[in-house]
């Protein structure tokens, strides 16, 4: 079930796999830990070649930004169970920090961060009755 467009940072838990499909289509996956203080897993599957340059290069320890839908999936352990499993399915991956693209930071930047005035949309804001949820 796809929930949300979501974009993470973390750091690599387990470096990416390569397989392919029945119908030879490459999908490579990896393991992220976007936890301060904890261990949060995610899982990022990739099927998008344009970023198999990418993928390839990133390591157990490589910080990344990932972009993607987020989704989630219930699977059935050993021991008969059911666990429930969060994945990304990426759209874009940047290696950040040390040994990262400078176009990669550059994106990010603060000349990219634009300012409105406090009143510049009050007109268009959505009421709290308006909310579905």
């Amino acid at each position: 079930m796809s929930l949300a467009k979501s974009v993470v940072t973390g750091i690599v838990y387990r470096a990416p796999e390569k397989r392919f499909t029945q119908n030879n289509v490459a999908v490579s996956a990896f393991v992220l830990n976007i936890g301060e203080r904890e261990e949060i897993l995610l899982r990022v599957v990739v099927k998008r070649n344009s970023l198999d340059e990418v993928v390839s290069s990133l390591n157990k320890g490589d910080r990344v930004l990932v972009e993607g839908k987020l989704q989630t999936a219930v699977v059935k352990t050993d021991d008969g169970g059911e666990r429930r499993i969060y994945e990304i399915d990426a759209n874009t991956i940047e290696k950040m920090g040390a040994g990262a693209m400078s176009a990669s930071s550059d994106k990010f930047g603060t000349e990219e961060i634009v300012k409105f005035e406090s009143d510049d949309f009050s007109n268009e804001l959505i009421g709290e009755d308006e909310i579905p949820f």
